[in-house]
């Protein structure tokens, strides 16, 4: 992928220093037993003032993490592909009459707290409705190479444009409607829902390759094939195979490797968004 020298996006909120160690006390009294301590250990006490949370707790924060280089450019190229996510989806949204409410991307280490809980890196990368917010450890792009055996930075572009895809139903009501009818479903219905939830992701992650590839010629030979190797590589009945030795189909609530990639590759070819109606499809 074409990525180096262009436009990064600003929302991003790094969260790596932290690696998700966090010690939380609580205001009132606990703030004062704090003070005290610090000021027993020889701390200063405004610096841990500063800590104070806006809901009146305090935070104790690691940041003996250092990045590497690596680490440096990952975080780079993940800024990039944010800010083609945003150009792509604004010229969308304006051209449909809209106006789209850009995400923020949280990178973490470890462990993170989001909207929708706490999540660990064994989690991937996720979108989170409540805050708006979608969060990606960068060691999943060493693991899109080594555990799912899906290498080049397009995969990893996939990844984060299926996540931004989530964004985009959750503001046009897509993602509530379907989690509205969780309640009054069985488990095995529900998870068909979640499977069409999870195509459409991937079909706006191909809608916007296309329309990135053409605004800003962004792709490189063999870039598509690497997103698609990455779909692949985490379908549902590939992974249960994997993971289980067999298969549940009415388990499934990403789809299956031929349905990820067919997806992603109907919104790159035709490059229009009311294809992408995964739910009034007979067929999926």
């Amino acid at each position: 992928m074409r990525w180096k020298g262009r436009r990064e996006s600003s929302n991003v909120e790094d969260r790596r220093s932290s690696g998700g160690r966090r010690t939380v006390v609580g205001g009132g009294i606990g703030v004062i037993i704090v003070l005290i301590i610090s000021l027993l250990l020889g701390e200063d006490p405004g610096k841990v003032l500063q800590q104070i949370m806006p809901d009146g707790q305090i935070t104790n924060e690691q940041s003996d993490y250092i990045p590497s280089a690596a680490d440096e450019e990952a975080a780079n190229f993940v800024k990039v592909v944010l800010a083609d996510n945003e150009d792509v989806w604004n010229t969308i949204f304006t051209s449909g009459g809209m106006q789209y409410r850009e995400p923020i991307l949280v990178l973490f280490r470890n462990q993170v707290s989001s909207a929708c809980g706490n999540a660990s890196s064994s989690s991937g990368p996720f979108y989170c409705s409540g805050d708006q917010r979608i969060y990606i450890d960068l060691s999943f792009y060493d693991e899109l190479k080594t555990r799912f055996n899906a290498p080049g930075d397009f995969a990893m572009a996939y990844v984060i444009a299926h996540e931004v895809g989530h964004h985009v139903q959750n503001l046009l009501g897509i993602s509530d409607k379907v989690h509205a009818q969780r309640s009054q479903m069985s488990e095995e219905e529900y998870n068909k829902l979640s499977v069409r939830l999870e195509l459409q992701a991937d079909f706006f992650a191909g809608l916007w390759a296309h329309h990135a590839e053409k605004m800003k010629s962004i792709l490189d030979e063999g870039d598509i094939e690497e997103a698609l190797n990455a779909a692949n590589a985490i379908g549902d009945d590939r992974l249960q195979k994997q993971s289980q030795g067999y298969i549940v189909p009415d388990a499934f609530t990403h789809g299956t490797s031929e349905q990820r990639m067919r997806w992603f590759r109907k919104g790159y070819t035709s490059g229009d968004i009311s294809q992408g109606d995964t739910f009034a499809a007979v067929s999926l």
